[in-house]
């Protein structure tokens, strides 16, 4: 059967959150320890994020929540939070040209690596493991963009909810959300070996 899906990206105007969904200039306060125990919180601006949870576990929390917060007793225990989420996963995606360009973490303060011709090819057609490119979609305002799998956070489940809709422009259709998400799981599990010298044996 041929699959129906004939687009990247679709946008839902659904209530929860879902696999692939995208944010853009998300603001994330990210704690940073300095001398004697201290915490500094930084906020950065996320140009932006994919959700990578799995969309079951999304589904199951948002049921669960929506669930407890219809007990009409307000007495009685509410049924269990066996299905909550404390936090969400998602990659940052950053303007592709600008990964090219290895400028991408400037405001960190941070130099990457900037990239030729060969690997740059690579990176666009989705054969270099670390990174994933997104084509661009000008009616979702979404350029073209790459995820570094080095690269993720967890951010509090409420956090994220209490910004959605003020930050989402648009989500990755199922196929590619899958795909995208293999991936993300082949890069996390890779194991590398260590260099082994064969025994010369003496006859």
């Amino acid at each position: 059967m041929k699959s129906k899906i004939d687009s990247i990206y679709i946008k839902h105007n659904g209530d929860r959150i879902y696999q692939g969904d995208i944010l853009r200039d998300f603001k994330y306060q990210d704690r940073v320890f300095i001398e004697d125990n201290k915490i500094k919180i930084q906020e950065r601006n996320i140009p932006y994020l994919i959700v990578l949870t799995q969309d079951c576990d999304l589904e199951w929390d948002f049921n669960n929540h929506k669930e407890n917060e219809n007990v009409q007793d307000k007495t009685k225990d509410k049924i269990n939070q066996d299905k909550f989420l404390h936090s969400i996963l998602i990659c940052p995606a950053y303007p592709a040209e600008k990964v090219r360009l290895g400028t991408h973490l400037e405001e960190l303060n941070l130099t990457m690596e900037k990239l030729n011709s060969d690997r740059w090819n690579l990176v666009k057609t989705n054969q270099n493991s670390r990174y994933y490119f997104l084509d661009n979609q000008s009616d979702l305002q979404i350029p073209d963009l790459v995820i570094d799998f080095k690269h993720y956070y967890s951010i509090q489940r409420d956090i994220l909810y209490k910004e959605i809709k003020r930050y989402y422009i648009g989500s990755i259709n199922e196929l590619f959300r899958e795909c995208l998400s293999q991936r993300f799981a082949f890069y996390l599990s890779r194991i590398g070996l260590p260099l082994i010298k064969a025994e010369v044996c003496e006859k």
